[in-house]
């Protein structure tokens, strides 16, 4: 069933390979059922509402909420793929984030 060692199609995983070929017929159903049930929603961009995209594309540099949410602990900004904003929303916060550093609303680096 499972021959290349580089190729493993329920968990994308090399180290689980000796354990998936053990596995039985009723087993591979249920991960594949849980592995279906773990599929995301897609994410909604947060600032265009309905769909609708305002013009000009702006983010408030001085929103430190909204731009805490889009920022890790770290200091860095998170990808669209964690916070569900467009491209166009993209480059919007990066701008802001970039302002609100350079003014010293928000850290370049963490405080830890």
């Amino acid at each position: 069933m499972l021959t290349s060692p580089f190729h493993n199609r329920l968990s994308g995983i090399q180290g689980e390979l000796s354990y998936m070929a053990t596995i039985s017929k009723s087993d591979l159903k249920k991960l594949r059922k849980r592995r279906a049930r773990l599929k995301k929603k897609k994410m909604t961009c947060p600032f265009t509402a309905g769909g609708n995209v305002p013009r000009p594309v702006y983010v408030d540099y001085k929103d430190l909420k909204t731009l805490r949410n889009l920022i890790d602990r770290e200091g860095r900004i998170l990808p669209r793929r964690r916070t569900g904003t467009s491209a166009l929303y993209q480059r919007a916060v990066r701008k802001a984030v970039l302002r609100a550093r350079f003014i010293g609303l928000l850290p370049y680096v963490s405080d830890d």
